[in-house]
């Protein structure tokens, strides 16, 4: 193939003006070309009075025209045209040793969900164990704690089928080096199973929570149809260890199954899973990880300040903004949500977290996004495995506390005065669950609150307006990756043998894209050590 970078073309352009332009940058009529694929495409907004699409092509050429790729190529004259072979993944399974029994897959976010598919598609039949629901079952459990406040500890915006990212706006960019083409299985994946095509080319791909219930759904029948075993309500609690090596595990604290392979894909949320595993002896240390609020602005006053007037042909904009505060703390904007929800993300009973969400179309009125502050283990007071853990659990607890169970919101100014909000100002709070005005700085330590407060100040430089003392902030938000880590040694397994920990939950991962990744690096090391069942 001959691959075109840099094809620059008007936000307003038709599908005709791409084959021109590509037509036009080979020197070539257009009869002579036969395929054109978009590799990728984003938006360079530097110059707001001529923003542009910028692409990267893949052009295949009419065999009958009798053209010699390294000919046009040259002839065309062009430093962005050069040669391009299609890369892709090609991994086989090459284990020798005798599986007793089906590997056990432990999770069905994006690590576990695809360690399964890929074992399942290479026939080692595995088990897939899930706390939460089915994807159906569990949209309408968590609408039901949205509207009724009555949560459910094992299926809600946390736990269920597809992870803590069924509930989220189904980002897939990732910054993982990826010299194995795993990222480009993943999205080939994700589109085989319903997701929408232009995720294979978008420089900031996503799916939308609407449209990412469907795909996750989709692989799990696949995973069945292929010879694996789903099971919901299905929680793993116990592990049996002879000589430092799994032998057995107990599921939902009555049934024992033999097991010698298990993949742990727990997510970030599974605390009484972290608690039985220190018990059991396996290494776990705290780590890093980022606290804060979510901030609400309308979503046209973001896109308005990215793009301009030209705001309104355009997708609804993004940002990602970072701040050093005076004191050394690392301030950031994450996961942010153009036209999306702010949701209560609560996972255990007198605790409170948020999230964000968006549809595919993001289309809502307001953009939201976490303003985070990273803490370290020695923010955590005492230096021991679960400390994280327990220190995310206290700020939740006053969250709880202080919106009396429901979301705690309040106006930027408001925190900026230490005063409880008692009303609404011009941004209305777009949040899935109950929320009441309150005073946020009862939630969350001192230096936390002051890092929040110069950083979204800071931010008003970079976007105008970002620090209008209406924008809602709402909390806390708490649960931005895993608390802590749990060891493994290069082969990805951990000290006690058998046990392969993976994902954002084991602490290797930081979103969609990245735990999918790490979830198939699991399947490899399983796949090169034993056959199929």
């Amino acid at each position: 193939m001959i691959r075109i970078s840099q094809l620059k073309l008007p936000i307003r352009h038709t599908q005709q003006d791409l084959e021109q332009a590509v037509s036009k940058a080979l020197r070539l009529k257009a009869i002579q070309i036969d395929q054109i694929n978009i590799v990728k495409k984003s938006i360079d907004a530097r110059k707001k009075n001529d923003i542009r699409y910028i692409y990267t092509i893949d052009v295949t050429l009419k065999q009958s025209e009798g053209l010699y790729e390294p000919e046009v190529i040259k002839r065309s004259k062009n430093v962005n045209v050069a040669y391009s072979e299609k890369s892709e993944y090609t991994f086989k399974p090459s284990g020798q040793n005798k599986l007793n029994h089906r590997p056990v897959v432990v999770g069905t976010g994006p690590a576990g969900l695809f360690a399964a598919w890929l074992l399942a598609k290479h026939g080692y039949q595995p088990l897939v164990i899930e706390r939460g629901d089915e994807v159906d079952k569990r949209v309408k459990a968590v609408k039901h704690f949205w509207e009724s406040k009555a949560l459910d500890p094992e299926s809600n915006v946390q736990f269920g089928e597809g992870g803590a990212g069924t509930f989220s706006d189904g980002k897939l960019n990732t910054m993982v080096k990826d010299a194995n083409n795993r990222y480009p299985l993943i999205m080939e994946t994700f589109v085989a199973h319903g997701a929408p095509s232009e995720i294979l080319y978008l420089n900031k791909p996503h799916i939308g929570t609407d449209k990412l219930r469907n795909v996750v759904e989709s692989m799990r029948k696949e995973i069945i149809q292929l010879g694996g075993e789903v099971r919901f309500r299905t929680k793993l609690t116990d592990l049996f260890i002879e000589n430092n090596k799994l032998v057995k595990i107990e599921l939902n604290h009555k049934e024992v199954i033999s097991c010698e392979v298990l993949i742990s894909a727990i997510g970030h949320s599974a605390r009484d899973t972290f608690l039985m595993f220190l018990k059991r002896g396996l290494m776990l240390s705290p780590k890093a990880f980022a606290i804060g609020l979510r901030m609400e602005h309308k979503q046209k006053m973001i896109s308005q300040s990215q793009y301009g007037d030209a705001y309104i042909h355009l997708p609804a904009a993004d940002y990602k903004l970072t701040h050093q505060t005076k004191s050394g703390r690392g301030v950031y904007s994450f996961c942010m949500c153009p036209g999306g929800f702010v949701v209560n993300a609560s996972s255990e009973e007198g605790h409170l977290a948020v999230n964000g969400m968006s549809n595919y179309n993001r289309d809502e009125e307001n953009a939201n996004s976490a303003i985070v502050v990273t803490v370290t283990p020695e923010d955590f007071g005492k230096n021991e495995p679960l400390s994280g853990l327990y220190f995310q659990q206290k700020w939740e607890a006053l969250a709880y506390k202080t919106g009396n169970g429901d979301v705690p919101i309040q106006l930027f100014g408001d925190l900026l005065r230490n005063r409880e909000s008692v009303t609404i100002g011009n941004v209305t709070p777009n949040l899935k669950g109950k929320y009441r005005l309150s005073n946020l700085n009862n939630c969350l330590p001192n230096f936390v609150l002051e890092a929040v407060i110069e950083g979204i100040q800071a931010f008003d430089h970079k976007i105008k307006g970002f620090a209008e003392e209406e924008a809602i902030l709402s909390g806390i938000e708490s649960r931005t990756s895993s608390p802590i880590r749990i060891h493994r040694d290069e082969a990805f397994e951990s000290n006690i043998k058998g046990i392969y920990p993976c994902g954002e939950g084991a602490g290797y991962a930081g979103g969609i894209t990245s735990a999918a990744m790490d979830g198939i690096k699991i399947f490899e090391t399983v796949a090169s050590r034993f056959l199929p069942i």
